[in-house]
């Protein structure tokens, strides 16, 4: 196996060392040292792979978005259904979050404060990118259903959000005791009878 073969395997295996400290040490700061012995490297190393801790988070930032859009394009082909792909498209966000609770670190964004302004400006534009989705999911509805959302589109694709964000907030503040898909089914039924109105 040459060199350039084995590099995405290393880039990976320090991504993943990434994911695991971040669920195991919430509240914590990861510094580079630390994340160098988790993986049996030196710094310098780690620094070969990527340029800096900032770069890490950014790799893991691309890793969320690849698997849920990857997933939410499935729904979108397989579910025609304006409030089922609604169901869905929180329930993958919610179901990720319950199995990658490091990843909600990021999510909620409590492992970049005190990083560099573009990590968060690069996590504000995954959480665009899933209001868009679900803008598109409402507007589709109108053109093809004839219904429409109560509040707007924009307004109920931030409801969605909103409610996502905050039971990922919740699994962290709880050290991931909290799982966001506990009262998923229930918490469902009672945000659905709000979205959709007949078009009058």
């Amino acid at each position: 196996m040459t060199d350039k073969e084995k590099k995405p395997s290393r880039k990976l295996q320090i991504l993943e060392a990434l994911a695991a400290m971040l669920e195991s040490s919430p509240g914590q700061r990861i510094t580079t040292a630390a994340l160098a012995k988790e993986v049996g490297v030196s710094e310098a190393a780690l620094y070969r792979h990527f340029p800096s801790k900032a770069k890490m988070f950014e790799g893991l930032i691309e890793f969320i978005e690849e698997t849920l859009f990857s997933n939410i394009t499935l729904i979108m082909q397989n579910e025609s259904e304006t409030l089922i792909r609604c169901e869905k498209i929180l329930g993958l966000i919610l179901m990720f979050s319950e199995r990658n609770p490091g990843m909600c670190r990021i999510l909620n964004g409590d492992v970049l404060a005190g990083e560099k302004q573009r990590l968060r400006d690069r996590l504000e534009q995954l959480y665009e990118r899933l209001e868009t989705q679900l803008k598109q999911v409402m507007r589709e509805a109108e053109l093809r259903d004839q219904m429409t959302t109560r509040g707007g589109t924009t307004e109920t694709a931030q409801m969605l959000l909103a409610y996502a964000d905050g039971q990922i907030s919740q699994y962290v503040r709880s050290n991931f005791k909290k799982k966001p898909t506990s009262h998923f089914k229930t918490q469902w039924l009672i945000l659905k009878d709000s979205l959709l109105v007949p078009v009058s």
